[in-house]
């Protein structure tokens, strides 16, 4: 039983830990210091997932109540409520001091707010694949790399996006209304990978097929970002 935890901690963590230290050395100068992005991914692993959890649960039941189908239930819970309240706690990761004192560049807010989503992504991946354990080796296999890149990717974009929000109304002085567009950016991302992923209409294996390749695309987009920013901070 130790030894089968051990194992799931190991599939759960290392590949979000090996993608958070992937996009913290995507910026060339002045790299952020390591604390402050471990303590985002920290956040992102213990408090947002607890506070999404009672979240949700909080409003899954006026859902329950108003809806007798299950399944037409769990997919407005997926599409709906699930990016919603997860976009909204991974990124206060950022409001801590030692995250927030060390957020002194626009590409900062997109490494913070990845790192918060890898964290979450790695705790919610403990939880997936220790429910899968006993659907047999193939699915479980299959569940693994759905969330080593799916799932991790895309919980990094999003969850990225909020940051560079949030790091540009900090550093620019704006309003904190600022943020509310990026924020809606973040949910939109998160909204769409799960619904595809829910939607059979085109075929399970075409729907992931798909939310892998908008989740590559993604984090593409905002590596790209990190490098540009960090380009023209060295002008």
């Amino acid at each position: 039983m130790v030894l089968q935890l051990l194992i799931l901690l190991f599939i759960a963590f290392l590949p979000p830990l090996f993608y958070m230290i992937w996009i913290r050395n995507t910026e060339r100068y002045e790299r952020e210091p390591w604390k402050p992005v471990l303590l985002s991914f920290a956040w992102g692993a213990t408090v947002a997932i607890i506070a999404s959890l009672v979240l949700e649960i909080v409003l899954s039941i006026p859902l329950a109540l108003s809806i007798d189908e299950y399944t037409v239930q769990s997919f407005i819970a997926a599409v709906l409520i699930a990016p919603f309240v997860e976009e909204f706690t991974k990124p206060l990761a950022l409001g801590m001091k030692s995250v927030r004192t060390n957020l002194d560049e626009l590409e900062d807010g997109l490494i913070y707010g990845a790192a918060a989503g890898l964290g979450f992504s790695a705790t919610e991946n403990l939880f997936y694949e220790a429910s899968f354990m006993s659907e047999g080796l193939l699915l479980f296999t299959v569940l693994v790399l759905i969330r080593t890149v799916g799932g991790c990717l895309l919980h990094a974009s999003a969850t990225a996006l909020t940051g560079y929000g949030y790091g540009r109304s900090l550093l620019e002085r704006r309003a904190f209304s600022s943020v509310l567009p990026f924020f809606m950016m973040a949910v939109g991302a998160h909204a769409f990978y799960n619904f595809i992923v829910s939607f059979e209409l085109i075929g399970a294996l075409a729907g992931i097929g798909i939310a892998l390749l908008f989740a590559v695309l993604a984090i593409r987009f905002i590596r790209k970002k990190i490098k540009a920013l960090d380009r023209e901070n060295e002008r």
